[in-house]
């Protein structure tokens, strides 16, 4: 599946509430009494009028309460987010602004960003700013083709729903002149850069080896009953020689 559908499908349907709810028979008020009697009528047999065939009974397999979440890998979304705004790269659809920086919310500023009046109304725009600013946002909450948020916080939906975006110089790392300079990179700027030194710091240490587990040493083949009983041998006979010599001088002390 493509990442960008895969993405856009996954972003809808997280969305939805998923609180369609029906009732059951068992959910139906009523119908606890059997409306006459098993036999004798000549009507067919019924035991509630909350079945499912009787008007006002309860619903089969109806819907009920559940999540319609998907998850999307971060690297796909990544990915189709990039693969996104490649698509309006090559469509000239891409504008860089060098600050978006509004003293107070005012709609008819974000109105002028657009130049051809006649196509304003049907020109959905997206507007991506380094951090949250509630300024810019505000300007632009009225506004139905318009929609403000952090360049962070961007999906491949938006990305694919505005027919423009303009992103904040300050959001990709752009140079927007000397007071860009003093306020040095963006923190999502900084943050990649920390990671990177990280990795590489990472890499250069050196792994720590541990040490080698020294094997028992293989026990000694077991010798022959031959061997053991000549080495037995000399042992008996001094034995019997030193019990001679303790009788031998037993008898000299009588």
């Amino acid at each position: 599946m493509p990442v960008m559908h895969q993405a856009v499908k996954a972003y809808l349907a997280n969305q939805r509430q998923g609180n369609a709810a029906t009732k059951t028979r068992r959910y139906v008020v009523g119908g606890n009494q059997k409306p006459w009697k098993q036999k004798g009528t000549g009507r067919a047999r019924a035991g509630s009028t909350r079945a499912p065939h009787w008007r006002g009974g309860g619903t089969v397999f109806g819907p009920i309460p559940r999540s319609y979440a998907q998850y999307v890998p971060r690297q796909v979304r990544a990915l189709a987010r990039k693969s996104a705004l490649n698509a309006r790269a090559r469509e000239n659809a891409i504008f860089v602004i060098d600050r978006f920086d509004y003293d107070a919310p005012k709609t008819s500023r974000l109105k002028a960003l657009d130049r051809s009046p006649r196509r304003r109304a049907s020109r959905r725009c997206s507007i991506l700013t380094d951090g949250a600013k509630p300024n810019v946002f505000l300007s632009g909450r009225n506004l139905p083709t318009v929609h403000v948020m952090p360049y962070s916080d961007v999906s491949t939906y938006h990305i694919l729903w505005s027919d423009v975006v303009l992103i904040e110089a300050s959001a990709i790392g752009h140079d927007a002149g000397a007071d860009r300079r003093e306020r040095g990179p963006s923190a999502a700027v900084a943050r990649q850069d920390a990671r990177r030194e990280a990795a590489t710091a990472a890499a250069r240490k050196p792994r720590r080896r541990r040490p080698r587990r020294r094997l028992p040493r293989r026990k000694a083949a077991r010798r022959s009953s031959q061997a053991r009983r000549e080495d037995r041998r000399p042992q008996e006979g001094g034995r019997e020689e030193a019990g001679g010599q303790e009788g031998r001088c037993q008898e000299e002390g009588k």
